[in-house]
């Protein structure tokens, strides 16, 4: 099993409801948050004008640099889902995992001095319609989740789906990202390298 998600960006608004239902349920103090939203553009000249929203957080890579560099296992693997997750009771908040991430997606805790980042809500794995809250709550049904192993999941069959319209994360380190972005040209190009033309919110 491989959990993940895919997220249509002809579909995403940048409402943030995503971010805003993830600090709720995961209880995320004052300037901490597992999920951000950019906006990439615009770009073009009037009246070829592009823009969309591309929300990042954990991209639960297949060879997890942050797994890599930390040296206390606090950052991990779990066995059954394939979920990236992080151990608090290890964590010696040394920073190195977030030094691994060129995603910028992990940040310090500073009450516990511990690292945080999404984990797809995993506490809440067991019930038998897990599903992280971004996913459920997002307006617009712009997020699939499910096992990217099993075809028939809701994730794969929106991969499968969008065809060449889907697109990933650029990835110098070859640690492979599994979030998948779905994105076509009728609603704009896909940015290989975002932070040229990104705008956070």
């Amino acid at each position: 099993m491989r959990y993940g998600m895919a997220i249509d960006l002809d579909r995403c608004t940048g409402c943030d409801t995503c971010i805003t239902a993830c600090k709720y349920e995961n209880n995320l103090a004052l300037g901490n948050r597992n999920c951000r939203v950019s906006v990439v553009g615009p770009t073009g000249t009037f009246p070829d004008i592009q823009q969309y929203w591309l929300p990042v957080a954990c991209q639960q890579c297949e060879n997890p640099g942050c797994i890599e560099v930390c040296p206390t296992g606090a950052s991990y693997r779990d066995e059954e889902t394939g979920v990236v997750l992080v151990d608090a009771a290890n964590c010696i908040g040394c920073l190195n995992c977030m030094t691994g991430c060129p995603y910028g997606v992990r940040y310090l805790d500073e009450a516990s001095n511990t690292v945080g980042k999404c984990t797809l809500c995993f506490q809440n794995h067991d019930e038998p319609d897990w599903k992280p809250v971004c996913v459920a709550d997002c307006c617009t049904g712009a997020r699939y989740f499910g096992d990217l192993d099993d075809p028939s999941s809701e994730v794969s069959k929106a991969i499968a789906a969008a065809g060449e319209n889907v697109h990933y994360l650029a990835d110098p380190d070859n640690l492979k990202p599994t979030c998948a972005y779905i994105l076509s040209p009728k609603i704009g190009q896909w940015q290989n390298d975002p932070e040229e033309v990104v705008r956070d919110l």
